[in-house]
Parts: C-alpha cells; sequence; structure tokens
C-alpha cells in the first residue's frame, strides 16, 4: 500500500473514531455546523462594520451580540472562523487591510489555558482569505487581572501600560486588522490600537465575534 492510500486509510479511521460535531449542538455533522445550527446562526447574525470616531481604531467589525448561545459557544473559534469566511461583507472587509494581528494574552495565561482563542481565530482567517498574519509584533508584557472581572473604569485602568511592540518595522505603513474574540468596553482593543499607530500602523479596524 503507497504512503498516500495508508494517509487516507488513517484518516477515515480517525474520522470513525472521532466524527465531526457541530460546535453548537454537538451532534454528528460532516462540517463543524449543523445545517440546523447554521439557521440558528443566520437569524441572530449581525455582520456589522461600525464606524469608530472616538478610539485609536477606525472601524469595528463584529458578527453577532454577546449573548445567548454566542455567550455559551464563544470558544469554538472554528464554528465563528467559518461563519466569517463565508460572509461576502465581512471577507471584503478583511482583505482590504494588509496584516492581521490577534490580541495577544500573557506568556503565563497561555501556560495555563494552552492556546490564545484570538491567535487561533485569526489564523484560520489568514489561512482561509490569505491575509498575511503577524504573530511578533504586539505582545502583553503584564499579567494583568481579567476585563470581565472589572467594571467599565477599571477596565480602561486595566489596559494601561500592558502591551508592547517588537518589530516595528512589520506594522509601518500598513493597514491592520486586529482580531479578537469578544467587545466589551473596547478598552483593550483601544490600547493595542495605540500601541500599533506608534509604531507607524496606517490605519487599525478591530474584527471580533461578538459585541456587548
Amino acid at each position: 500500500m503507497g504512503a498516500r492510500k495508508e494517509l487516507i486509510l488513517i484518516e477515515q479511521i480517525i474520522s470513525y473514531i472521532f466524527p465531526n460535531v457541530c460546535g453548537i449542538c454537538g451532534k454528528i455533522c460532516e462540517n463543524s455546523l449543523c445545517p440546523s445550527c447554521s439557521v440558528k446562526l443566520k437569524k441572530i447574525a449581525k455582520y456589522e462594520i461600525e464606524s469608530i470616531s472616538n478610539k485609536n481604531f477606525s472601524y469595528l467589525a463584529y458578527l453577532f451580540k454577546y449573548s445567548g448561545i454566542i455567550r455559551e459557544k464563544l470558544i469554538v473559534y472554528k464554528t465563528f472562523s467559518k461563519i466569517i469566511i463565508k460572509n461576502k461583507k465581512i471577507c471584503r472587509f478583511i482583505k482590504s487591510y494588509d496584516i492581521i494581528i490577534s490580541v495577544p494574552i500573557h506568556k503565563k495565561r497561555f501556560r495555563q489555558r494552552g492556546y490564545n482563542q484570538s491567535e487561533l481565530l485569526a489564523r484560520e482567517i489568514s489561512r482561509n482569505l490569505e491575509v498575511p498574519i503577524e504573530k511578533e509584533v504586539l505582545i502583553k508584557t503584564k499579567n494583568n487581572n481579567a476585563q470581565s472581572t472589572l467594571n467599565k473604569s477599571e477596565r480602561i485602568k486595566n489596559t494601561i501600560d500592558v502591551y508592547a511592540i517588537i518589530n516595528s518595522e512589520k506594522v509601518k505603513n500598513k493597514k491592520v486588522l486586529l482580531v479578537d474574540d469578544i467587545y466589551t468596553t473596547g478598552s483593550t482593543a483601544n490600547e493595542c490600537s495605540r500601541m500599533l499607530k506608534q509604531a507607524g500602523a496606517s490605519e487599525i479596524a478591530v474584527l471580533t465575534i461578538a459585541k456587548d
């Protein structure tokens, strides 16, 4: 048996033992989103692109309001990345930017959690839409309190002097799409955008799955 046939056979065995399931309801399906849940999400999808005038970024694009099933299932990044790349309006918006950068988490939190959801989402978008992703640019230097535990005024203070730029030449004169999973007060996105502006980015927009 050739190497390719062996690989196909292994993939078939794995898919039999570990079949694809819908990221929302958990039922077995061919993709990460079953037809029934796809219809449900289409009914509540917003696909909004808002112009922003009072922050360090120009636009905010998001798919859903942060409530109900979205709040419960936000961790299923692959499901939401597929929803993003199937929407022509959002895809055109993403492709108008030169590079993608995800909101970073501190290395200590990364070790505890094992992943950065914003980065995973950014990678999927980059791979499918062929917009380059830059990972060694924006870093988190302080393991501050989780934003979800704070009120609005505390969140603003909590993001100050938390992020830094390395390899600033990678963003100079570039249109940057900053990817995060949730947008609440905008404090994190605003501070990250401020650092990217200081590094010479010509324009910054924010893309999130959900807006609170």
